[in-house]
């Protein structure tokens, strides 16, 4: 019998011990949190702002998201981001997601609270972030020290339908080049 270890992604995880996960950097809130996302979406507020954003950013991978109905993605959408990061050998301490939804910000806003090199664009265009170009979807955009790649909302690539397919393979040739997979 081999003494291989097993390593399972971090939302199935999370998804395991809702309740019982235990914090890196402890913090004690004064109240009780009384939103109706899982335990494992956590706010974390950027330095130096008061920007809220899902993840730990430890790679510098900013990933925006337009979510109306969520503080900061909603659970199918946020299981199929993370089978994407893990694909592309990621998770979400990697990253920070922040739902433009909730915290209408500029590229220069999130430059100062994040300092992303990559920036992940879902369901929100480049001219709408304010930089002062347009990105076609799935193609990589570089400016000012970062890269750029703009796509659909992630519920359009969900699912099994041909439409979603091509949209997941478009996705994923981009994020082939983006990451160096």
């Amino acid at each position: 019998m081999s003494s291989g270890k097993i390593q399972l992604p971090d939302f199935v995880v999370a998804d395991w011990y809702k309740q019982h996960l235990v914090l890196a950097e402890p913090s004690f809130p004064a109240e009780t949190p009384t939103k109706t996302e899982p335990a494992h979406e956590t706010e974390k507020p950027a330095p130096g702002g008061e920007l809220t954003y899902l993840g730990t950013n430890g790679k510098h991978i900013c990933i925006v998201v337009h979510d109306t109905g969520s503080v900061h993605l909603n659970d199918d959408a946020l299981q199929f981001l993370s089978a994407i990061l893990a694909a592309c050998r990621l998770n979400l301490g990697d990253v920070a997601i922040v739902n433009a939804a909730k915290h209408p910000l500029d590229f220069t806003a999130l430059r100062k609270a994040l300092a992303p090199e990559q920036v992940l664009l879902f369901s929100i265009t480049a001219r709408q972030l304010g930089l002062p170009f347009a990105i076609p979807d799935y193609q990589l955009q570089s400016h000012d020290q970062c890269r750029f790649l703009q796509a659909p909302a992630l519920e359009r690539m969900m699912g099994e339908s041909r439409e979603a397919k091509l949209e997941k393979t478009k996705l994923w040739v981009s994020l082939k080049t983006m990451f160096n997979i």
